[in-house]
């Protein structure tokens, strides 16, 4: 098990700690409950350092990472990220991602889970002309999340955080520290991720754990932030998404450019999208008080119709949410369908996705 530059202060913080993609990881400090509600309300702090990060340097770096990802990545300027995925040759997802390009080279920024796979699928498929270095030891990734996010780093940087839009990213000092700073997130809210070298790990945090005080800043675990990204319908690798899921019937066509020319898994989803999708992942609502499961049977009039990926309490809407793929038509929004929890049922209707809207 590693353990991320954090852990000792994790630990001494009172955190619940589990074992997660390889890592020991906080799940919680104060409760589930109480941090996704300070993440909605002001403003908390991730340790997400168990990402995977790669490089990539050379005149063949682009075409290479247009070859292996679905979405366009020509059309990034330096400074800007992109969210996309790796594909197999039969259109399953081999993971989700972001790109990032930078001056001289491209980033990539992958799920802990799926680190060492991703890797050795991209040496797999290596050309010429490009140099791949995986740098995800040595870094270490922070994600300020909330309202107030802005309001907490800006006195830590001389980077002007105003005029990072939205999916775009800036290089400058926190905390006097060497730093990359993208407004990415998967919460839904306002925020900020912060790339920094391993060992400056722990200065970082306690110096945007200090700026926080006036805005009740708090650690914030991996518990939460599942709940959050769930209320987003933001797919989670391994749940939502992976090798026996497209990107087209989970609801990633966006990113899945089609017309950009050849890339792994495009044959595949050219099929697919001109013979449509037999099914699509959806929102759900229920009434019931229990907790949809991931792997429990979605049922339409006795009939099983599909199939339940993640659930949860939605602290925001105080109700139970879910996500699931649902055979095509039954996905239309308020669709009444039956989630199967255990030996009962409950009633639940597809709604307009993400469940939570944020008020600023």
């Amino acid at each position: 098990m590693k353990k991320t530059p954090l852990y000792d202060w994790h630990v001494a913080a009172g955190a619940k700690m589990v074992e997660f993609a390889g890592y020991w990881m906080p799940v919680q400090y104060r409760g589930i409950m109480e941090e996704h509600k300070k993440v909605r309300s002001s403003v908390g702090l991730f340790d997400v350092s168990h990402m995977g990060e790669f490089t990539f340097y050379g005149p063949e770096a682009l075409a290479f990472l247009q070859k292996m990802t679905i979405n366009d990545v020509s059309r990034l300027a330096v400074g800007q990220a992109q969210y996309s995925a790796m594909c197999y040759e039969h259109g399953g997802i081999v993971d989700d991602l972001i790109v990032y390009r930078d001056e001289d080279h491209f980033m990539m920024v992958v799920n802990a889970g799926n680190l060492e796979k991703d890797w050795q699928w991209l040496q797999e498929h290596q050309i010429p002309g490009v140099e791949m270095r995986n740098e995800s030891d040595q870094t270490a990734l922070f994600a300020l999340q909330g309202r107030h996010a802005e309001k907490v780093l800006q006195p830590l940087t001389e980077v002007k955080l105003s005029g990072i839009r939205f999916y775009w990213f800036a290089h400058g000092k926190v905390a006097g520290v060497k730093a990359m700073i993208s407004r990415t997130g998967y919460t839904g809210e306002d925020g900020f991720e912060i790339a920094v070298a391993a060992n400056d790990a722990v200065k970082v945090w306690e110096a945007i754990m200090e700026s926080g005080k006036p805005y009740e800043i708090e650690p914030v675990g991996l518990g939460a932030r599942d709940t959050l990204r769930m209320e987003m319908k933001y797919c989670l690798y391994g749940n939502d998404i992976d090798e026996t899921t497209n990107p087209l019937e989970a609801g990633l066509g966006w990113i899945t450019k089609l017309d950009k020319g050849d890339f792994i898994g495009a044959e595949a989803l050219r099929r697919v999208k001109a013979e449509g999708v037999k099914r699509k992942l959806v929102g759900m609502a229920l009434d019931d008080r229990n907790i949809a499961r991931h792997g429990y049977p979605i049922v339409k009039d006795g009939e099983e119709v599909g199939v339940v990926t993640s659930g949860t309490f939605s602290p925001s809407l105080n109700r139970p949410i879910a996500i699931g793929y649902v055979a095509v038509p039954h996905h239309e929004i308020g669709n009444e369908l039956t989630v199967k929890i255990r030996n009962r049922e409950a009633a639940a209707k597809v709604v307009k996705t993400p469940f939570y809207q944020r008020p600023y």
